[in-house]
């Protein structure tokens, strides 16, 4: 396997660029399937990489369950400095699935929470909450979806603010953005080196929806008007893992792009662009990623199929 482990470690660098690039060159939907792509498999990829670090770390340790065969010389010498490397990768694994744990936990406590809190109101699409402390979310559920939204906020809009809130909350259900949120707060924890693709996803998700409202009430500028309104009464919501019409973040940066033009939809960026060149150089790291942890997976299974006494 040679360094060929190490690298789905380290590469998530490659996506740097793009993370930072693509909030800014590329249209918010685009932006968001792309990182969204390349977060998952580096992730992925580096977990695959660490169990295959575990086995070599764990073989060495006096008491395992493992055959004997797999801590022989000839296995350790498939990877450079097994010692420290294998040995390290053991907790560093168990703090991954750790994380990744209670990050699903604590998305479907809070999801659960969210509608155990909706029981009492009528099971309409949108639910509104006899609250003055002003907040809005997407929340989506298995039989039906529900923009819910608080009595105080409504008290603070106008009306065709109000729609250009239901349009964007309703924008998050209909595209599933919270799929979106969760898989890349996954891959964060998966990999720390993916965390700003994380940051980049909360905000490319949020101009998708901006996007979508504006299209939908037919005016850019009431929308911002509404973003920019909302983000000054509103407080932070309870169901912070999903989706909110004025989550804490770039509001200036997302009512500034507003008011500009609409953004061209591309499949793709253009390579002779500085976003098309980062594009494809994330799309080259995911690539070079997949197929080091493939080979390396295929290398091991062989090693330890030969090592593995019969």
């Amino acid at each position: 396997m040679g360094v060929f482990v190490f690298l789905p470690l380290v590469l998530p660098f490659t996506a740097w660029p793009i993370a930072r690039l693509a909030e800014q060159r590329l249209h918010p939907r685009t932006a968001t399937r792309l990182l969204t792509a390349v977060a998952a498999v580096m992730a992925l990829c580096s977990t695959v990489s660490l169990g295959l670090l575990m086995v070599v770390g764990t073989a060495q340790l006096p008491g395992n369950p493992l055959p004997d065969g797999w801590s022989d010389p000839e296995v350790r010498e498939a990877v450079p400095y097994d010692e420290v490397a294998g040995k390290l990768a053991i907790p560093a694994l168990l703090a991954v699935v750790l994380a990744c744990a209670r990050t699903g936990w604590r998305h479907g406590r809070t999801r659960r929470a969210a509608h155990r809190a909706l029981a009492g109101l009528p099971g309409t699409a949108v639910a509104v909450l006899p609250d003055e402390t002003p907040y809005a979310y997407a929340l989506p559920g298995r039989r039906h979806d529900r923009v819910v939204v608080t009595t105080g906020m409504l008290a603070r809009l106008e009306p065709a603010e109000r729609r250009a809130l239901f349009a964007h909350e309703r924008a998050h259900l209909v595209a599933r953005h919270h799929r979106f949120l969760l898989a890349v707060q996954l891959a964060g924890r998966a990999n720390p080196f993916l965390r700003p693709l994380c940051t980049a996803v909360a905000y490319t998700v949020e101009r998708w929806a901006d996007e979508e409202a504006a299209r939908s009430v037919g005016s850019r500028r009431a929308v911002a008007r509404a973003i920019g309104k909302a983000a000054l009464v509103s407080r932070s919501t309870p169901a912070g893992t999903f989706a909110g019409f004025a989550v804490p973040g770039p509001v200036p940066r997302r009512v500034a792009a507003l008011l500009a033009p609409e953004p061209v939809p591309r499949s793709w960026p253009s390579v002779f662009t500085s976003a098309g060149l980062a594009a494809w150089g994330a799309a080259a790291g995911t690539a070079v990623s997949a197929l080091s942890s493939a080979n390396s997976a295929v290398t091991m299974a062989l090693i330890l199929y030969a090592a593995t006494p019969p």
